[in-house]
């Protein structure tokens, strides 16, 4: 079951402004990043359903999590389709998150008044995920739908909309500020977050690091 309410949730994307995106097949590597994004004032963690036996890493991380970073809000990404949302769900996951809408992951979320944030790539989309009970909606892949723009003409018509943006996202001033004066309600980062030769070297501070001076501009900028 999950630690943290829908509202507790949402609460914590939207007020950190940041949900770092995240996988590794090593649960000892994963333990490391997410401790380390958590020194660096994370609250809501990605972890992705994108290798073999990725739940059963995500099942021991969550159990970590829960014990060493109490405050961390942590959920599933790339899910496709409802059985697997179900599987990640009975593993404790907080929110799931999608790079496409399906709503018959709505409904299996809904049931446990946990957070699914579909992605979208039009407004169409994001009107359908809406209706279905999609409180925040993933804009996927950012950069390629239009960008900040994208985000601030679907906001115009449609100003209650809660938007991630994820693909696209850079931890830096001019990247973050286009973001978040469009009018999202968070960002989703990846690889920029946790360079190749920073785990290698597992230099977790760095990574520490990148974090605190990435959720520093978003205050700033908000």
């Amino acid at each position: 079951m999950a630690r943290f309410t829908k509202l507790q949730v949402l609460g914590a994307m939207a007020s950190t402004g940041m949900v770092p995106v995240f996988y590794h097949k090593d649960i000892e590597v994963a333990k490391q990043v997410l401790k380390a994004c958590y020194e660096g004032g994370v609250r809501a963690f990605e972890f992705t359903n994108r290798g073999d036996f990725a739940h059963e890493v995500f099942a021991e991380l969550n159990k970590y999590a829960a014990a060493a970073c109490p405050e961390l809000v942590l959920g599933i990404g790339s899910i496709v389709d409802p059985a697997t949302a179900a599987l990640y769900l009975q593993l404790g996951a907080n929110f799931v998150v999608g790079p496409m809408f399906n709503p018959e992951i709505a409904k299996v979320c809904n049931r446990r008044l946990v957070p699914y944030t579909p992605g979208c790539g039009s407004v169409s989309e994001i009107n359908a995920a809406q209706e279905v009970g999609c409180d925040l909606c993933k804009v996927f892949p950012a950069g390629n739908v239009g960008g900040p723009s994208f985000v601030k003409n679907v906001k115009a018509p449609m100003p209650w909309s809660m938007l991630m943006v994820t693909g696209g996202v850079e931890p830096t001033e001019e990247n973050l500020s286009a973001w978040i004066k469009a009018g999202v309600t968070c960002v989703g980062m990846g690889s920029n977050l946790f360079p190749a030769s920073v785990i290698a070297a597992e230099a977790w501070s760095e990574i520490s690091t990148l974090c605190a001076n990435a959720l520093a501009i978003i205050a700033r900028c908000r």
